[in-house]
Parts: structure tokens; C-alpha cells; sequence
């Protein structure tokens, strides 16, 4: 099963393709992890700016004005070239509107490579730190890997756990099981 989970981590469509082509650019040049760092702190600045949002996603702004704004931004940041060369292919094609996606599977690739894996975890509650390394070391041993939570609290689950690692999805929420309830009620009468 772990081989399994392994081989479901794949990117698709235009945000994958970009960010296969990165990847394969970066992994040449030995230069995987300052890309991943950029990318960290170029995605941390888009969602902490509303300018910025709206500098990558205008189609107001010509290329040539968005290709100036970023590598000023990125040039600011001490980016690498290759992260510059990068955002400014993505601003000639006009394709600044899915940067955020390519970061998603850039790092989603990276993470492949490296045998981790994230999972998303939503709960009813936050989980304390005794439940998050106990789901860690389960996850683990189903994936032979390094597994990280990406932690959701959702109040509606009522209780219970819905995590999502891969393509894989297990849901445990009570809701769902109410849900299930209600069906077979209905199937009764």
C-alpha cells in the first residue's frame, strides 16, 4: 500500500507542467533547496500582500509592467536567478495568475523525491501534540516516509478525523457517519 501512496503524488495540467520544468532545471543546477526557500518566502509574501495578489492575477497590468514589478520584488528578496528567470517566464507567458499553484507542486514534487509526504488533517478540535505525533507515526508506517499534518479545525465534523494523504482519503468524522445514518433511514421507510 505505501507504494501505492507514493506513486498517487503527481502534479497536472499547466501549474504542473511549470513546475516539473523548474524542478528539472533546479535539480540540474543543484540548486533544489535555495529554489524550494524562494518559493517558501515568494508564496509567504503573496499571501500576506493584497498588492502583490493583485499584481500576479491583473490583466489590466501588460507583461512588461508585471515582468518589472516582480523581478523588482524578487531582486529586493535576493531570490536566485534561476527563481527570477523562472517568474519572469511565468510573466511573459501571462501565466503570473497560477504562480501559487506552481508553488503547490513544486513542492509537492519536491516532496515526493524526498519520501515525504503531506498529509491534510481536519478535526472537529485542534489536536494536541501527543494525538499529532501518534497520527504521524500511523501515517508513517502506512507511507515509509516522512509525513507532515497540514491541520484544518472544522467545527461541522462534529468529531473525529478526515485526513486526505495523496489521492488517498479516510473519513472518520462523525458527520459523515450521521450522514451514512440518515441514508440507510431513508432506505428503510
Amino acid at each position: 500500500m505505501a507504494d501505492n501512496l507514493k506513486n498517487d503524488i503527481s502534479v497536472t495540467g499547466l501549474s504542473g507542467r511549470y513546475a516539473k520544468a523548474l524542478y528539472d532545471l533546479a535539480e540540474s543546477g543543484s540548486s533544489t533547496n535555495e529554489v524550494e526557500k524562494d518559493l517558501i518566502d515568494i508564496n509567504k509574501m503573496i499571501e500576506d500582500s493584497s498588492d502583490l495578489k493583485e499584481l500576479i492575477v491583473s490583466p489590466i497590468l501588460s507583461r512588461t509592467e508585471q515582468m518589472k514589478a516582480m523581478k523588482s520584488i524578487l531582486m529586493k528578496m535576493k531570490t536566485s536567478e534561476l527563481t527570477q528567470k523562472f517568474v519572469g517566464v511565468l510573466a511573459n507567458n501571462r501565466r503570473l495568475s497560477i504562480l501559487k499553484q506552481v508553488i503547490s507542486d513544486f513542492r509537492q514534487i519536491l516532496s515526493s523525491v524526498r519520501g515525504e509526504m503531506t498529509a491534510n488533517v481536519s478535526s472537529a478540535k485542534p489536536l494536541k501534540n501527543e494525538q499529532k505525533a501518534h497520527l504521524i507515526k500511523i501515517l508513517e508506517g502506512l507511507v515509509d516516509g516522512k509525513v507532515y499534518l497540514n491541520l484544518d479545525v472544522n467545527p461541522d465534523l462534529l468529531g473525529g478525523l478526515v485526513v486526505k494523504i495523496g489521492s488517498k482519503m479516510v473519513d472518520s468524522s462523525i458527520q459523515t457517519k450521521l450522514q451514512h445514518l440518515q441514508l440507510a433511514m431513508r432506505g428503510v421507510g
